[in-house]
């Protein structure tokens, strides 16, 4: 099959491209940043920006052509064409111009570094986050993103990841629980937002970019697309709305904080079952969703006693473990070919299970590895005076607010 540019196709997924950078900066960065306490919301905002910088400039370089280079014992692609060498504007990958979708490709690898901030805020160095960002993204990230996407033995297998449910939200999520481990907890655990106003800001930025995250992941402006993009969105508001049923029946109220958690979770799950479920199945994964990392978040972690933050684990990591697996039950053969357990094909629950085990195992020890030894050699935390006084005066010397 001759690849041949479609200009419809181009468009759209220069729209997306810019959508998916929209959730990042200023989406995580207001999300996150709203719900640090006021002394470390610059430095919490800054943890986005500099992950993403650092990204970008890592997957031009050669984690593009790793990811997604011809395979290598499917572990691994081949780095040709580093620092885009070889690679014309003129060049098509399916219907859209190659460079293009390396650029799609960059949104996804610098969001989900900047997703891993979350769980560390208020007591890493800034140093450190810099050295762990590039070794993790070169070590982790790229790895599985080729695993899944790139040709590697889990596409192989036939794993189904239409967005990003492992490569993306569970390799995160599992990432930030093994970071946390060895930085150990903050000395005051307590969640206390200095500015919700600003992570609803931020969760509608996030809404607003995962219809390029997930409707442009079709590669196409066409009907799975819109069909992508419909699914994604039901299953945020189906999840929102479940959350905030449990707040109200657990707590007595619902709360805005409840909301926009329960939105994002809703949007972690559908991520990998966009391209493949139907609005029934969105549904069903929508409401999962909210009671998966609500449970994670009210009843595992303080039984554990991890000191994830922002609760990247429990919400992208569980609700992307839920949302891989859910994939193999709701997969419609109608939507996009493959089938699920509910059309037929129990198997591929079998494979999603595989992924996610994969995934899970990989991250966590490689991020164990990485942290221990950026510990042991430059140190991950700040020293104690500085993580009391505030991040934003004492490694920036800059200030939120000058009220």
């Amino acid at each position: 099959m001759v690849d041949i540019l479609n200009t419809g196709d181009t468009a759209w997924i220069l729209i997306s491209t810019v959508l998916v950078l929209l959730m990042s900066i200023p989406g995580i960065a207001f999300f996150y940043g709203g719900l640090a306490k006021k002394k470390n919301v610059l430095n919490t905002m800054f943890l986005t920006l500099i992950a993403f910088a650092i990204v970008s400039i890592i997957w031009v370089i050669y984690g593009y052509q790793f990811a997604f280079g011809a395979d290598i014992n499917g572990l691994i692609g081949y780095p040709a064409n580093l620092l885009m060498s070889g690679i014309g504007i003129n060049d098509v990958s399916g219907s859209i111009p190659s460079i293009l979708f390396v650029a799609f490709q960059l949104t996804f690898a610098g969001l989900t570094a900047a997703l891993i901030s979350g769980a560390v805020i208020g007591r890493m160095k800034f140093s450190a986050w810099i050295a762990f960002i590039v070794v993790w993204i070169s070590a982790v990230y790229i790895p599985i993103a080729h695993w899944v996407w790139g040709g590697g033995w889990l596409m192989q297998m036939g794993a189904l990841d239409f967005a990003g449910g492992t490569v993306v939200h569970i390799s995160s999520g599992i990432s930030a629980l093994a970071l946390v481990l060895i930085l150990k907890s903050r000395k005051n655990k307590t969640l206390l937002p200095h500015n919700l106003g600003y992570s609803v800001l931020g969760a509608a930025f996030l809404w607003f970019g995962w219809m390029g995250f997930n409707g442009g992941s079709a590669l196409t402006a066409g009907g799975l697309a819109a069909s992508a993009l419909l699914v994604s969105n039901i299953a945020a508001a189906v999840a929102l709305v479940t959350w905030v049923c449990i707040d109200t029946i657990k707590e007595g109220k619902p709360t805005v904080l409840g909301a926009i958690s329960g939105a994002i979770a809703g949007l972690v799950a559908i991520t990998p079952a966009a391209g493949f479920v139907d609005v029934s199945g969105a549904i069903v994964i929508g409401i999962g969703a909210s009671i998966v990392s609500y449970f994670a978040i009210t009843y595992l972690k303080p039984r554990l006693g991890y000191d994830d933050a922002l609760d990247v684990f429990g919400i992208h990591g569980m609700s992307g473990i839920w949302g891989a697996i859910a994939t193999g039950i709701f997969a419609a053969p109608f939507i996009n070919e493959a089938a699920g357990l509910l059309y037929g094909n129990p198997g591929q629950i079998t494979i999603q299970i595989i992924a996610v085990i994969a995934t899970i195992i990989y991250a966590f020890v490689v991020t164990i590895i990485i942290a221990k030894i950026i510990d042991l050699t430059m140190g991950l935390r700040v020293k104690e005076k500085d993580e009391v006084e505030g991040l934003d005066t004492n490694l920036h010397e800059e200030s939120g607010y000058m009220l």
